[in-house]
């Protein structure tokens, strides 16, 4: 298993994705963008390391939902197979899943459960 990606909510994410390419020379991918308002880029840094930062209408202060900040931490399991066995394991031992495993807009096959304290993990291919 690795750390895939960490994710953070910005209130302008083109002057967030600038900061990032110009002071630390990150890769950017092509905006995603969905109906909703919600949008992101993978920042991608020389190590392979990704930070994707995503923006949507309406943000409030860290602890009101949906704010900006740290939004989750995404870990690859490596296959369908592992995203499935592990979601249900979380649900077997008594973990909120807070969205079943499936196929997002931007492409990952994923589940998301919340760690003890309730913080998002995504649990990626």
């Amino acid at each position: 298993m690795k750390i895939e990606h960490i994710a953070l909510y910005v209130r302008d994410i083109e002057v967030t994705k600038n900061f990032y390419m110009k002071y630390f020379f990150a890769k950017s991918n092509e905006k995603y963008t969905n109906a909703k308002g919600f949008s992101s880029y993978f920042l991608t840094f020389e190590d392979g390391a990704r930070l994707e930062i995503m923006s949507r209408p309406k943000l409030n202060r860290p602890g009101e939902l949906p704010c900006f900040g740290y939004a989750h931490i995404a870990v690859s399991v490596g296959s369908v197979q592992c995203v499935n066995e592990l979601t249900e394991r979380f649900e077997k031992d008594g973990y909120d899943v807070i969205s079943a495993p499936r196929i997002t807009g931007d492409g990952y096959y994923e589940s998301v459960i919340a760690d003890p304290d309730g913080n998002p993990i995504e649990i990626t291919v």
